[in-house]
């Protein structure tokens, strides 16, 4: 017994000998507290920038260490970005309220437009980027400024905002996956081993489920949408803790609206090999199709069962035959309504550092026949896709009025979600990472998914991926007035990290 020990996760030795593991976190804590060089601040991040504000994140380590998945184990210390307007005179400071190894802080009150110089520090070391070199990204600017020397500072400049008057915003969220106990594992991929929950922890599709709730929220999302894989395996008790922590949201088809994914899909219950379909009977009260059309005050969304078929959930995505119909008529008699499709299979998927197989897009053909349709409908603006787990701004010569949104999955690195922010003259896209302290947490340990790939992958290769802004006429949308919070969502929000 004693001669394995040493090869423990640290959370397992936590929960084995909770005093030892103090005393072991105490002594590095006074030895990191004497010696600012014994902290590594990495994994720097410019994860949104609108016209008024920017939300930077970094993680700080102690150099050396192993959290029994190859990567530091986490320093608690203070973070602050200091900022300005030209590179030698970073006269500006924004600071966290509280020590933590998960930095997250957030910029506000920046000019449309202008160019920002800045430098993220914990402990008087500077934070170097998330290194995108596999992608030619840039994860920390919209300028390779500061890439000449380690720690910046690095360069971003605002986008202007839409143009007009907000009208109204929404959460683009996907790929929840409850029920799921290990993140990054690929069938056939033995060395791809995974990353679980430490021991000890809520679930985490719970946290960052939970915590998606509480950011869109506090985001100012008035209607959220969620594009499939809401459960790890269409376990009708999955599904339902699903919609229960989706309900702290609102009302489900009224509030929130949600698509079925590959993972939601049927699944045989008994012997004779009878079907079973827990995501109709939880969210669609068991019977009609799992596509819809809605109209919320002028704005039309229409939400599509990509995986509307029989198949493993590893094959392409597809719609049946009079789904397909629907739509095409749907686009057809609103075709110059401003409108939003969502649904879990991407048309297409472009620039991956990994190999694309027909499993992560929707079916070619029928495609094809969307962005015909897309191309006589000028009220489409937004198709908002999930099931690649990856940031990712695509627009076709096929339909240029489009943008086609890849929107990287909730439940593990980044962890967040896009929200869409409708003005009478255009539209905004941007991406935020859920800030409570323990989905923070997760978010670091799952980037090491992939064997510590997955950021060249899921991020998104540049800014614009997960922050864009488009010029659109809007004016016609009207929405209804407000509606009160709801009590779970004001609960979570109240909930000190």
């Amino acid at each position: 017994m004693h001669c394995c020990l040493s090869a423990l996760a640290p959370a397992l030795l936590r929960t084995l000998f909770p005093a030892a593991h103090r005393s072991t976190a105490q002594a590095r804590h006074a030895r990191y507290s004497r010696d600012p060089d014994a902290i590594a601040a990495v994994n720097l991040e410019l994860v949104t920038l609108t016209e008024d504000r920017a939300v930077i994140t970094w993680h700080t380590g102690v150099p050396g260490s192993d959290d029994g998945l190859g990567r530091m184990l986490p320093a608690v210390t203070e973070g602050e970005v200091v900022y300005g307007t030209h590179p030698a005179r970073l006269n500006r400071t924004a600071a966290e309220g509280s020590h933590t190894a998960y930095h997250y802080v957030e910029l506000t009150d920046l000019e449309p437009g202008q160019t920002y110089y800045y430098q993220a520090r914990s402990r008087g070391s500077a934070a170097t980027p998330t290194p995108l070199h596999l992608v030619k990204g840039n994860a920390v600017g919209t300028s390779l400024h500061g890439f000449g020397s380690r720690g910046g500072p690095y360069s971003f400049t605002t986008p202007q905002p839409p143009p007009g008057r907000h009208l109204l915003s929404i959460a683009l969220c996907n790929d929840l996956h409850l029920g799921e106990t290990t993140a990054g594992l690929v069938a056939g991929v033995p060395l791809l081993r995974g990353v679980s929950q430490r021991l000890g922890l809520a679930p985490y599709p719970e946290i960052m489920g939970r915590a998606l709730v509480a950011e869109a929220h506090r985001r100012g999302a008035r209607h959220l949408l969620a594009a499939g894989d809401i459960s790890a395996g269409g376990a009708p008790r999955d599904l339902g803790e699903a919609k229960q922590i989706l309900d702290g949201f609102g009302t489900h088809g009224q509030d929130y609206f949600v698509v079925r994914g590959n993972h939601d899909r049927p699944r045989p219950h008994n012997s004779q090999g009878a079907f079973g379909d827990g995501f109709r009977d939880g969210f669609l009260g068991g019977d009609g199709p799992g596509y819809f059309a809605r109209d919320l005050g002028g704005l039309r969304i229409l939400g599509l069962d990509t995986y509307e078929k029989r198949g493993n959930g590893g094959d392409s995505g597809g719609l049946s035959a009079d789904q397909l119909s629907w739509f095409r008529a749907q686009l057809r008699e609103h075709k110059d309504q401003p409108t939003v499709v969502f649904g879990h299979h991407p048309l297409t998927v472009r620039n991956s550092p990994f190999p694309v197989t027909s499993g992560q897009r929707l079916n070619r053909r029928q495609a094809r026949t969307i962005l015909d349709a897309y191309a006589a409908a000028p009220g489409v603006f937004l198709h908002h896709a999930g099931h690649t787990h990856r940031n990712k701004r695509t627009v076709l010569p096929q339909a240029r009025h489009v943008t086609l949104q890849e929107v990287s999955a909730v439940k593990e690195y980044p962890g967040g979600f896009c929200l869409l922010r409708i003005h009478t003259g255009g539209y905004a896209l941007n991406y935020y990472k859920t800030s409570g302290g323990p989905a923070r947490e997760w978010s670091e340990r799952s980037r090491h998914v992939a064997a510590g790939l997955w950021p060249q992958y899921a991020l998104g290769r540049s800014v614009c991926d997960r922050n864009s802004v488009a010029v659109r006429d809007l004016s016609g949308i009207t929405p209804p007035a407000s509606r009160p919070e709801p009590a779970s969502a004001q609960k979570w929000l109240g909930t000190t990290w």
